[in-house]
């Protein structure tokens, strides 16, 4: 990635197929489905994702035409409240700073679509993740499937 590329957020369309195939490639490479895995890292998927509507929203942060981290809120279409987050970053771009940012982007886009709180779940093993969400101020009240529960009121 140039040093020179503009870091954006950007909500996931169908202009960034390619962009994002080739981040579910590196993701599904790098093993991180162990950590994360709230849908198959397909080609299929990510075109799934890409043509989408709905209320459940899906977001990247791209530096040029590369795709960093990967976010999403999503349970709304389900019908609930409370919207449960979901980020992934490429194994190069983790420890680089993007997760507060990120999450704070998140969370302004889960209040502004009516959010009174976020969900997520986190294992108790992915420590550096744990360690951002506390700093963040989630709170964890319970576990769920071996992942702790997380909140935070926005």
């Amino acid at each position: 990635m140039p040093d020179s590329a503009a870091l954006e957020f950007r909500r996931i369309g169908p202009d960034m197929v390619d962009a994002l195939k080739e981040f579910f490639t590196a993701l599904a490479a790098s093993g991180i489905s162990r950590h994360f895995h709230p849908h198959p890292f397909t080609a299929e998927e990510a075109e799934k994702l890409c043509h989408r509507g709905g209320k459940d929203l899906y977001y990247a942060i791209v530096a040029g035409d590369r795709i960093l981290g990967y976010g999403m809120l999503r349970g709304w279409e389900e019908g609930f409240d409370v919207p449960s987050l979901g980020i992934a970053f490429r194994p190069e771009s983790q420890g680089r700073g993007l997760g507060k940012p990120f999450m704070a982007f998140l969370h302004v886009a889960a209040k502004i679509r009516g959010a009174k709180r976020v969900r997520l779940k986190v294992y108790p093993d992915n420590k550096v993740a744990v360690g951002l969400y506390r700093a963040l101020g989630y709170r964890f009240e319970g576990e769920s499937e071996g992942q702790l529960v997380g909140f935070i009121d926005l």
